[in-house]
């Protein structure tokens, strides 16, 4: 099965036949040559800098790999998407006029935030049960879900998912005690949680972009972010859904169970980041995460979390080509 690669360290990518070589120096510099076959290879994530030429992501486009990029303080910056080889005509006419009716980008939108809400509530209830006192975020996120199936447009369900997001972030204090925690903040992330937070979230963006990549949706098309410029907000959409599950049930586990210490962060002008010996250990945490697997009740067999995003693509892909008459948007249940 095919596997995603991070690089950190700086070096030099290039092809060798139908296998790519990375080339980088050890601390010892020692020169040191790593061989990726290209079959083995789903998408490359670039955190180091990294060298290459227009042969090489030639090549890569060739076997449609995606590349994504980091900067020095671990914010997404882009990605290298090859031809949408996957792209179809019928399915870009049908994901625009899903957008463009009203009653249609309702549809969707409301399962998106219905999604991202009843899974923030999953993970309240789910820290509650573990002795947290959760019991105030639980009530007044309970109160506001019936509003989202009563929203009139697009930008009253981004009140009601942000009113909900903002007091589940109230309980990060209580379910990671003795981090420091002042509400979300984002440009930049003020501590070593927001840090988490910021990469973990970028993270996810990524895995929904190569899911969305992988089926025959276009990134650029979506329905509870404005579709804009230079951004791909069909990912944004998705990862309302995972985030709750993926990234926050992960840097809850590691904060409580002190898998990464002060020493895994930089602090630089009053602005927190993740060293990389944290970036490399929550990286690895990630992949083990997606790696995992669970008993899909629709569909009565094991998929991994990482095949769970792919299938909340061909969810929204189904609805949009009127395959399927109601989206149902994805729900944890332990």
């Amino acid at each position: 099965m095919k596997r995603a690669y991070y690089l950190f360290n700086p070096g030099r990518m290039s092809r060798r036949d139908k296998t790519l070589c990375f080339q980088s120096t050890t601390e010892n510099g020692e020169d040191q040559r790593r061989f990726l076959p290209i079959n083995d290879v789903s998408s490359l994530y670039m955190f180091g800098s990294v060298d290459a030429n227009s042969a090489l992501y030639n090549f890569l486009g060739r076997h449609h790999v995606p590349v994504h990029f980091f900067d020095y303080h671990q914010h997404y910056t882009g990605s290298f998407s090859p031809r949408e080889h996957l792209l179809a005509g019928q399915m870009l006419l049908a994901q625009t006029n899903a957008y463009r009716l009203s009653r249609r980008r309702m549809h969707l939108a409301t399962g998106l935030v219905e999604g991202a809400t009843f899974n923030m509530l999953r993970n309240l209830k789910y820290y509650q049960a573990r002795d947290r006192d959760l019991r105030s975020q639980i009530d007044r996120i309970t109160e506001l879900r019936p509003q989202i199936h009563a929203a009139s447009d697009v930008p009253e369900l981004m009140g009601i998912e942000g009113n909900c997001r903002q007091i589940y972030y109230e309980a990060f204090p209580i379910i990671v005690p003795g981090y420091d925690w002042n509400g979300r903040q984002k440009r930049p992330p003020s501590n070593e949680l927001n840090a988490l937070v910021s990469f973990g979230n970028a993270m996810c963006y990524t895995l929904c972009l190569d899911a969305i990549y992988n089926s025959q949706l276009n990134p650029t098309v979506s329905f509870l972010h404005e579709p804009g410029f230079r951004r791909y907000s069909l990912a944004l959409d998705i990862s309302e859904i995972f985030k709750p599950l993926l990234v926050d049930r992960l840097l809850f586990r590691m904060c409580n169970k002190r898998e990464l210490g002060s020493h895994d962060f930089d602090l630089v002008d009053n602005a927190c980041f993740l060293h990389e010996r944290g970036r490399k250990k929550f990286v690895a945490a990630w992949e083990d995460r997606l790696k995992t697997g669970i008993q899909h009740r629709k569909l009565n067999k094991r998929v991994s979390y990482r095949y769970l995003v792919r299938i909340e693509c061909y969810k929204i892909a189904k609805y949009v080509m009127k395959i399927n008459e109601q989206y149902s948007p994805f729900h944890a249940w332990w």
